[in-house]
């Protein structure tokens, strides 16, 4: 795993409790380290949990191994189903809800958010990870068999780097209530972004009809790595105009950004008194946004 210098070394206590305890807080550059891991993601747990597990609230008790009908993960939805979106430092509180169904019924749940290519080797240079806040999930049964259990993780941007911005996965463990159990590592995937932000300006305020009128902007995003907002190069934008009696927006132009995401156009279509804007239609890193309208009246 990444081990940032800047976190200070977690106590055996600290560790039992990891899983209802966020990831430290760090500066945004350097290494990094999560809480060791813990319940049925702990080092050597894939296959018993024994008295580990009711240590961190899982009541699954020591087995030599599974028995033959474990639960069966049927659905994993991570925050409704839309990319997890992290700004610089307001901590992000995502609802995973996994629904899984065994003969005897469902009990208990876990979850874990990671990145990385094994989550057995907490050393693993590329490993990261956010675990669950909750001792137990919430369980809802649908009938007497399936349940959807609910749980909480808090993805704190602090620790996050710019190359986070990908597909995280999603670690799903359901137990029955004959203490049966299934432990997927891989169970769905969800998109981690950097959050987005774009201003609008436009000048001269009012301007007569038919005049030149020239709009201008920033895109911009959350660097990681630095801890600040940073111009997001390159892209492509739309203008776009609706009249003060309208509530739909059309697109006059799509203007590219600079190499710091500023971005400038003149257009002489001031012909109605409205507002203007920029909207950015997203990419797989970084979320849409539209700029605040900015309102553009007409000198007789």
């Amino acid at each position: 795993m990444r081990i940032r210098a800047t976190v200070a070394a977690v106590s055996g206590a600290l560790a039992l409790s990891a899983i209802v305890v966020p990831a430290a807080q760090a500066a945004p550059s350097g290494d990094r380290t999560p809480a060791p891991l813990s319940g049925p993601w702990a080092s050597g747990s894939a296959g018993a949990f024994g008295s580990a597990a009711k240590v961190q609230g899982f009541s699954a008790t020591a087995k030599a191994e599974a028995p033959a009908e474990a639960p069966v993960i049927k659905k994993v939805v991570v925050n409704g189903g839309k990319p997890i979106v992290a700004g610089l430092s307001a901590k992000k509180k995502v609802t995973i809800a996994i629904t899984a169904s065994q003969s005897s019924g469902i009990v208990d749940a876990a979850t874990i958010l990671w990145i990385g290519s094994d989550l057995d080797d907490e050393n693993a240079d590329d490993l990261f990870w956010f675990e669950q806040n909750e001792k137990k999930a919430s369980c809802k049964a649908a009938n007497a068999t399936t349940s959807t259990c609910t749980l909480t993780v808090t993805v704190d941007p602090e620790q996050l780097i710019n190359t986070d911005a990908t597909y995280w996965k999603v670690g799903a463990y359901a137990e029955g209530k004959d203490e049966s159990y299934v432990r997927k590592d891989n169970a769905a995937k969800i998109r981690m972004q950097r959050a987005s932000q774009l201003t609008v300006a436009a000048t001269p305020k009012p301007v007569k009809k038919g005049k030149t009128l020239t709009v201008t902007g920033k895109l911009s995003r959350a660097n990681w790595d630095t801890g600040k907002y940073a111009g997001y190069a390159g892209q492509s934008v739309k203008l776009q105009f609706r009249k003060k009696s309208s509530k739909t927006y059309t697109t006059i132009k799509t203007v590219k950004g600079s190499s710091t995401g500023t971005l400038k156009t003149t257009t002489t279509k001031t012909t109605a008194e409205g507002y203007w804007r920029w909207s950015f239609a997203g990419t797989a890193t970084t979320p849409a946004v539209n700029a605040p309208g900015t309102l553009v009246k007409i000198k007789k």
